[in-house]
């Protein structure tokens, strides 16, 4: 019997996602352009920077053909300032994200449309330096997994990765506590996805919790006015008999 599937995506396939986030390499050895679904890439001639997708730098970095360029967002004295600003200057909500470029493309069809992550170029070296992308953390976690030696001193990066996150945490928390079952939502601008992801299911049972309550609230509330009209009707009566 198969279980039915959470709705939303679960964090695998988050992360599944994030692996098509471009970001930038300096490749070691000259490679012929590749044909992906997404297009090809660029011939790779060191030392010349190129963007390829996650998946295949972290692939070309496993095998010693090129090093990864982290964004700028991951280096220690702007993850300290994205900390600061956190804290500091965004108390009660999450801190804005980079701005993403609004380009018209066209698919194989000639129909228009207009890419959003992980399609778009938000964790190259020219992306923002103080602006958490999309999936800041996922991709954070896959370079300091496959490509330490490429990240300024990993340990005090992942103490700072892991401070934002759990000051980002107890604003969702927050977020919650504001939450009500009469409909009213409330605005999660600048959360990534590994947050949505993670959080879906904790906020959609308190979601689904306060709707009971406030149905069981409603629903006294019928019974007591309809019992109300039921003693007045009676208390007519009584006097029409007197």
């Amino acid at each position: 019997m198969a279980f039915p599937h959470p709705s939303g995506l679960l964090p695998t396939e988050v992360a599944f996602l994030c692996e098509m986030e471009q970001i930038t390499i300096i490749p070691r050895q000259r490679l012929d352009r590749l044909d992906l679904l997404g297009g090809p890439t660029k011939p790779l001639i060191p030392p010349q920077r190129t963007t390829l997708p996650l998946w295949l730098a972290i692939l070309l970095k496993r095998q010693r053909r090129a090093n990864i360029i982290p964004p700028p967002w991951l280096y220690i004295e702007n993850l300290e300032e994205i900390l600061d600003i956190e804290t500091r200057h965004f108390t009660d909500t999450f801190s804005p994200a980079p701005q993403i470029p609004v380009t018209r493309q066209t698919d194989h069809s000639g129909k228009p449309f207009y890419a959003s992550p992980p399609f778009v170029g938000s964790c190259t070296v020219n992306t923002a330096p103080t602006a958490l992308p999309y999936h800041w953390y996922e991709l954070s976690e896959m370079l300091l997994e496959a490509a330490t030696d490429d990240v300024s001193e990993p340990d005090r990066v992942r103490q700072l990765l892991r401070d934002i996150r759990e000051v980002r945490l107890a604003k969702m928390r927050k977020e919650v506590d504001q939450l009500s079952g009469d409909g009213e939502g409330t605005r999660l601008d600048g959360v990534g996805a590994m947050e949505i992801s993670e959080s879906r299911g904790f906020v959609t049972g308190v979601m689904d919790g306060l709707r009971k309550l406030d149905a069981s609230r409603e629903q006294a509330r019928r019974e007591r006015e309809e019992e109300e009209r039921e003693n007045r009707r009676y208390d007519d009566d009584d006097d029409e008999m007197t």
